[in-house]
């Protein structure tokens, strides 16, 4: 028994006095609209209406159970309603957790100006570089940048691809001398991102060879950011992703070294639950990072 068609075919029948009547309202045969309230009646295990071939009438249960059902119909109708212009329009709260250090370079100045464009849209932003549980903890959206998206039943939307440098102060490398090889690192104070997949051990290749180097230094730290200031101090070399430090050496405050090795990339995605029925709010937030991503030279942005 579909239970929902049982419970619109007991209303039309109730409410129109007429088996056939019902029939034709609903789009059903006479001996559909018989086994549907037939088969109400079973599970209930009450007599709802009584009939002959020329009336029917509702029993003691049946007008009971009829109030009970228009109002559970009615509620069931108004709340079609209610999601309708959600589903057509970017409107409600879209929670979205994001790193720190991406959405603080990348995203944040530009979202005052995404909002303006959609009034009825709210934005619940998480910065946090932990990896959160997005269904778990009733995240809409999470951005993430890894080389191993470990969930298959995530929807998975390529954002950019992030370039990482190495690089130090002029003063670093004037004081303790430019490193040559990756070798050379492991006499060097190498700070170090913790939350990276590999915070001590740095991956450079060149002419088909790959070299692991684990390195050590006194400063380890969760935070990007963090790893720039430390940079810009003098306080040792670092790896990190290109647009974090595309300004400062530019203006001459970092430079890099071992430029004839590739090292690293850190692949962004955004990352959601499901890929059918996707909300507008959800939809109009994802173009928007891919967007915004496309605008960065220092990133290279691509979709799947």
């Amino acid at each position: 028994m579909d239970r929902l068609t049982a419970l619109q075919v007991f209303r039309h029948v109730a409410e129109l006095n007429s088996f056939a009547e019902a029939g034709r309202r609903l789009g059903l045969s006479a001996p559909a609209i018989s086994k549907n309230v037939a088969e109400l009646e079973a599970h209930l295990g009450a007599r709802l209406i009584n009939r002959t071939t020329r009336r029917m009438a509702l029993t003691e249960e049946g007008r009971i159970y009829l109030e009970y059902v228009t109002e559970g119909l009615d509620a069931l109708a108004r709340a079609d309603q209610v999601l309708g212009p959600i589903k057509t329009a970017p409107s409600g709260t879209v929670r979205v957790s994001g790193p720190m250090t991406v959405t603080l370079t990348r995203l944040s100045t530009a979202i005052p100006e995404f909002l303006s464009r959609y009034p009825d849209l709210k934005l619940d932003l998480h910065l946090d570089d932990r990896r959160v549980d997005i269904v778990g903890e009733g995240f809409d959206l999470a951005i993430r940048g890894s080389d191993n998206l470990e969930d298959s039943s995530l929807v998975a939307r390529k954002l950019a691809v992030m370039k990482h440098v190495l690089c130090a102060a002029p003063s670093y490398f004037e004081q303790h001398g430019r490193p040559k090889t990756p070798s050379d690192l492991k006499a060097i104070n190498c700070i170090r991102f913790s939350l990276s997949g590999h915070p001590d051990i740095w991956e450079f290749c060149k002419d088909g060879r790959t070299e692991r180097i684990a390195v050590d230094g006194r400063y380890s730290v969760s935070s990007s950011l963090a790893v720039r200031d430390a940079l810009r101090a003098g306080f040792g070399v670092s790896l990190i992703p290109h647009p974090y430090v595309e300004s400062d050496l530019k203006a001459g405050r970092l430079q890099t070294a071992l430029d004839d090795w590739s090292t690293v990339e850190t692949t962004l995605y955004a990352v959601y639950p499901a890929r059918q029925h996707l909300a507008p709010k959800i939809r109009i937030f994802l173009d928007f990072l891919v967007e915004e991503f496309a605008r960065d030279n220092g990133v290279h942005g691509s979709s799947t």
